[in-house]
């Protein structure tokens, strides 16, 4: 066995060259999104006035076990990736535990997150399509931050829908997301429906992502040239996120070792997602048992444990189509607290299911 350094980054061309979907390895496949007009499951035209043309192939692709990653894309990754795998001796130590503790650093990025791997792909077709601008939501700030750069790196307009309390919060976060040239708005706003119907109830809410959502649509599908992404939650998310989980897969397999338990923070679902596919990949086909997978959500908003698990909008507006979750309601405001990105209402229909099952 190799001696395990304190960190630990993969020899470039060790990173992946193709996004691994963990639903072609689910002997059950989540339940469709549901067109909420008509009760069926949703279709590329229902959701191409939303999103890209290649973002909806990778959204609904059950069977398709791996996307290539468009040499561009990998370019940009190579900014920052591939990420360290870092050894936790001291804790170990601390804890006076045989058991090797190690994880995943991804903040080596601006975002400070794992968001920039999704960011810069979503930013990459919308390009490619010959999009002009891009919408969308965040909590913290990281996602928005990710998305900046990217449209910034692709020359992309952005506006972002910031959750008002986490927008007071975190006054530094909004100054990086206008540094890289986005509009960055406090959720909700006067400047859609949506968003002043929500005030109307309420006029001194703090806003969640989920009414975040509702505006980042709404002015997506108002806008020429124009397209919604999302952060986490989505299928397409999670696949571009399982690059956290192939490189820590490929450097642990050097070392000789396979974990026994995984744990990932679990707020939409994109991070613990990303994490997770290839060791629940080898679970799902039974090439190795016993693996404990542990979501870690926050007391606040707490959907896995806390949730039903049915069919609920993804935002407080109820303009998207439905999603098979566990879930705490559309209407759900959380707590102001620092939680931030940690707040949404509902959980990845991909971990959803495999909690669930």
């Amino acid at each position: 066995m190799k001696t395990i350094p304190y960190r630990y980054y993969l020899p470039e061309e060790k990173m992946p060259k193709a996004w691994y979907n963990l639903r072609a390895a689910m002997p059950e496949k989540p339940d469709p999104l549901i067109n909420p007009g008509t009760g069926n499951p949703v279709t590329t035209a229902d959701l191409a006035p939303v999103f890209c043309d290649e973002l909806i192939r990778q959204e609904l692709a059950n069977d398709t076990a791996e996307f290539p990653i468009p040499q561009p894309i990998l370019d940009m990754c190579r900014i920052y990736r591939p990420a360290p795998l870092i050894r936790a001796y001291r804790l170990e130590e601390a804890l006076q535990t045989p058991a090797h503790i190690y994880y995943k650093f991804e903040g080596n990025n601006t975002s400070g997150s794992h968001k920039l791997n999704s960011a810069l792909a979503q930013a990459y077709y919308a390009k490619a399509q010959g999009m002009k601008a891009l919408t969308t939501e965040t909590g913290a700030g990281q996602w928005g931050t990710a998305l900046a750069e990217s449209c910034a790196a692709f020359g992309l307009d952005l506006t972002v829908f910031m959750v008002k309390g986490s927008y007071n919060q975190k006054p530094y976060r909004k100054d990086v997301m206008r540094t890289f040239g986005a509009k960055v708005l406090a959720s909700p706003s006067d400047t859609t429906n949506a968003g002043r119907a929500i005030l109307d109830k309420d006029p001194n809410t703090t806003g969640s992502l989920g009414c975040a959502i509702s505006e980042a649509v709404e002015k997506a599908v108002t806008t020429p040239d124009c397209r919604y992404v999302l952060g986490s939650v989505l299928n397409q998310v999670l696949l571009h996120q399982s690059v956290i989980g192939l490189e820590s897969y490929t450097a642990l397999e050097e070392f000789g070792e396979y974990p026994d338990v995984v744990i990932g923070c679990a707020g939409g679902g994109s991070n613990l997602g990303g994490l997770i596919a290839p060791f629940m990949r080898d679970t799902l086909r039974g090439e190795r048992k016993g693996t404990r997978f542990v979501a870690v959500e926050p007391a606040s908003c707490p959907s896995l444990t806390r949730g039903r698990f049915e069919y609920d909008f993804c935002d407080t507006g109820k303009i998207t189509p439905m999603a098979k979750m566990y879930t705490l309601g559309a209407e759900f405001i959380p707590s102001p607290n620092h939680a931030g990105g940690l707040r949404y209402h509902g959980m990845s229909p991909m971990i959803s299911k495999l909690y669930h099952d």
